[in-house]
Formats: structure tokens, sequence, C-alpha cells
């Protein structure tokens, strides 16, 4: 995958293997069921809205407003299923926004993060940790990440094609397993800054 000539690349080439989906993810929130029973009431269970791009998630009908020391988020989608700890995912601008010194991290990784209170239709949470900047990740299947000769947690770099440019995002990182399917997740900010839309797609290089 040397000198690739990325301006006449062809990224609706279906049948090369290294071409990704690429997902913009909006700022959002998992929680865990304690905090679910405290923002909406004791038992509560959330409505699925719609299905993300990995298997079994969804983003809910529920939402929450996330409260920092500059400003409020309103409207903060929530994602399913339940996870054991809470987290909160934002861009850098929203982070800024609302005055969280949200930290770069990988997802789930919230030990040492700010927190925020979270306010629901219930009650309301006061998150010790938990907000953070989330990494732009890649998800790959096992076979997928086989067929590509990749293993989980690799690094690689990944070419997209935006509206009038192109970008490159280096040591992106690959996340496999039996439950993920092919797709790479970007926030708000990234895709802002990459120009892309909806069907986006990038082009996996492996790195040496």
């Amino acid at each position: 995958m040397e000198n690739i000539d990325i301006k006449n690349f062809n990224f609706e080439d279906n049948n090369n293997k290294y071409i990704i989906p690429v997902s913009v993810s909006n700022k959002h929130v998992h929680l865990c069921q304690a905090d679910l029973d405290a923002l909406f009431g004791s038992g509560y269970q959330l409505t699925p809205s719609k299905d993300l791009s990995q298997p079994g998630q969804f983003a809910a009908e529920e939402t929450i407003n996330i409260v920092g020391m500059k400003g409020i988020l309103e409207g903060v989608r929530i994602l399913g299923p339940l996870r054991s700890n809470t987290q909160v995912e934002l861009a850098q601008t929203d982070a800024r926004k609302v005055g969280i010194k949200a930290p770069l991290r990988n997802s789930g990784d919230v030990k040492g993060s700010p927190g925020a209170v979270l306010v629901g239709p219930k009650g309301y949470v006061v998150l010790e940790q938990g907000c953070i900047v989330a990494n732009l990740h890649i998800h790959l299947h096992s076979s997928e990440g086989a067929e590509l000769g990749i293993a989980d947690q690799n690094l690689v770099d990944v070419y997209i094609k935006g509206d009038g440019k192109y970008v490159c995002f280096q040591n992106v990182l690959v996340r496999i397993g039996d439950s993920h399917k092919k797709d790479m997740h970007i926030d708000t900010d990234e895709g802002n800054a990459a120009r892309v839309g909806k069907d986006a797609k990038g082009l996996i290089v492996k790195r040496s």
C-alpha cells in the first residue's frame, strides 16, 4: 500500500478490503444501571431509537443534560446497552464550551478524568469521573482483522477523502473482536476538520 496516489484513488472500490466506512460520532453518554435509575426512575429501561454500526449497540430516544463549570450541554443522547460504568464522550469543542477539561483517552479509560453533573427528568447524578474526549479508532471483526493482517491494538494510518480535501489520521487504534464490525469512529471536530459527511470512507494503510 506504499506510494499511494491518494488524489486519484478510488474510494468507491468495493473490492478493496482496506477501504472502511467512517462514522462521525456526536457527543453522547453511556450509563450504568444505577445512574439510569437516578436520572429516569428505578427500574427504567432505555428505548432503542436507532441501531448503530456495531452489532447490538443503539442510540436511545432518551437524552440528558450535562452541566459543566461554564454551561450546560442540553439533549445529549444516551447510547445503549448499559455499561458497568458511566462514561461521557465529548468532542473538544463541546468540552471547552462548558468548562470540562476532558482528556484525550481511549474509550473506557476514565480513571482520573473530570466529572460533571448529569441531569435527567427524575433526578441528577454527580459524576466524580468519566468525561473524556475519545480517541478515534477502528472496529474490525476477528475475520476482517485476519484478512487484513491486522491484530487487536495495532496502530494504522487512515486516509479520508472529504469535501475538497484529503486528510490522513495517523496512529489510529484498531479494536478487533467477534462482536465487532468494520467501521472507523471519529468525533464531530475530526469530521469537520476532514470535511466528511454521510457515507464517508477511509483507506487503511498498515504501519511497518
